[in-house]
C-alpha cells in the first residue's frame, strides 16, 4: 500500500470567507507546501510555517502525520500546482497554479495534468493507494465541478459554519464567465476542471483512473472534495468501483450531505470516528467545534490505522505528541 498525498493551489482559496486552511491569506500560499512536508518530515523545512486555521486550529496533516509514525506507511507526495516550493521529495506533474474560477479558464493545463496523474496511477507498483490531497479553497471548486458535471452540488468546509451561499455566489460566477453551464459538462470532466474546477482535482481524478484501469484497489482520502474527484472518474467512462474514506466531522456536517452525495455517485463510504471529543487537547478541541474536519487525507489515515487495530487512543496520544512537537510546548490532553 502507498499513500499518495496531491499539493497544489487555486487562487479560489484568496477569496475572502472561502477558506480557513490558513492563518491569513499570506500563510495560505504555504499551506501545501507545509502540509508535505510535515507528513514527510514531522516538521515544515523550506515552507515558514506551520499551517493552521485563524482560530489556531492546527492543519490535518499534524493528524495523518501522527498515523504514518503509528504505521509506517509508505508516502507519495505528488505536486499538481503548488504555489510555495517544498523540500518534501515529490513528483511533478503540473506547474501551474489554479486561477479564481471566476476568471476564464482557470484550470488551461487541466488536460495535460490529467494525462500525467492517469500515466503515473498506471506505472506505481503498488496494488492498492489511499490518495488525499492539500490545497485551500478545494470545496468551492468541487461544488463548481459538482455542478458542471451535473451531480449533487453540496460540499463541507473548513469553517466552523459552511458558507454555502458565498460558494454557490461563487459558482455562479463562474459559470458565467466560462462556457459551461449546470450539467453541461456531464461526459466531459476535464472541461469541467478546466474551467471550474483546480488543479489537485484533475491530479486526483487522472491518478484514480489510471490505478483503477491497471485493476489497482484506490480509496480516496477526504470529503466532499474526494467525492468531486470520484464523480471526475465516473464521468470518465472507465465504471470503476471506488470508496471513500472520510472523517465523522463531515459525517456531522449536515450541510454537506456527504452520505446522500455517495450514494448518488455510487461510491462506499468508510468512516471513522477519532474519539477527539473524550480528550481535551488544542491538537484536537478545534475538531470537535467543527473547524477542519478533513483534508491531508486525514479520515484514510484514521481508516489504515482502524483496519491496522490501532487504536483511536493510540492515535489521540500519537497526534498530541506530534502537536507538541511542532509548537514546541508540551500540552497534556485531559
Amino acid at each position: 500500500m502507498k499513500f499518495v498525498l496531491i499539493g497544489g493551489d487555486t487562487e479560489t482559496a484568496r477569496i475572502d470567507g472561502i477558506s480557513a486552511a490558513g492563518a491569513t491569506p499570506d500563510a495560505m500560499v504555504h499551506t501545501p507546501s507545509a502540509d508535505l512536508e510535515i507528513v514527510e518530515y514531522d516538521h515544515p523545512v523550506q515552507a515558514p510555517v506551520v499551517p493552521g486555521s485563524p482560530s489556531g486550529c492546527p492543519t490535518p496533516a499534524v493528524i495523518t502525520r501522527a498515523v504514518r509514525e503509528l504505521l509506517a506507511f509508505d508516502l507519495l507526495a505528488v505536486e499538481a500546482g503548488l504555489a510555495g516550493s517544498t523540500m518534501a521529495p515529490t513528483v511533478r506533474i503540473g506547474d501551474e497554479v489554479g486561477s479564481d474560477i471566476r476568471t476564464s479558464d482557470p484550470v488551461a493545463s487541466a488536460s495535460d495534468t490529467f494525462e500525467a496523474a492517469r500515466r503515473l496511477g498506471r506505472s506505481l507498483p503498488d496494488e492498492e493507494l489511499v490518495i488525499g490531497e492539500t490545497i485551500p479553497g478545494d470545496t468551492t471548486t468541487a461544488l463548481g465541478v459538482l455542478t458542471a458535471l451535473g451531480e449533487q452540488p453540496t460540499v463541507s468546509s473548513s469553517l466552523p459554519e459552511n458558507p454555502l451561499s458565498l460558494k454557490r455566489g461563487v459558482v455562479r460566477e463562474a459559470l458565467d464567465t466560462s462556457s459551461i453551464s449546470n450539467g453541461s459538462a456531464a461526459g466531459t470532466p476535464i472541461e469541467a476542471v478546466r474551467h471550474i474546477g483546480d488543479p489537485v482535482l484533475g491530479a486526483v481524478a487522472g491518478l484514480t483512473a489510471g490505478a483503477t484501469a491497471a485493476g489497482k484497489n484506490v480509496p480516496l482520502a477526504g470529503g466532499t472534495q474526494m467525492a468531486a474527484a470520484a464523480a471526475l472518474v465516473g464521468h470518465t467512462g472507465t465504471g470503476s468501483s471506488l470508496s471513500l474514506a472520510t472523517t465523522s466531522f463531515i459525517v456531522a456536517d449536515e450541510t454537506a450531505g456527504i452520505r446522500e452525495l455517495a450514494d448518488d455517485l455510487d461510491v462506499a463510504l468508510t468512516v471513522t470516528d477519532p474519539g477527539f471529543g473524550s480528550v481535551s487537547h488544542p491538537a484536537m478541541d478545534a475538531y470537535v467545534a467543527g473547524e477542519a474536519k478533513e483534508g491531508v487525507g486525514m479520515g484514510g489515515a484514521w481508516s489504515l490505522a482502524a483496519a491496522a487495530d490501532v487504536s483511536m487512543a493510540a492515535v489521540r496520544e500519537k497526534v498530541a505528541t506530534v502537536y507538541d512537537r511542532l509548537v514546541g510546548e508540551e500540552v497534556t490532553a485531559t
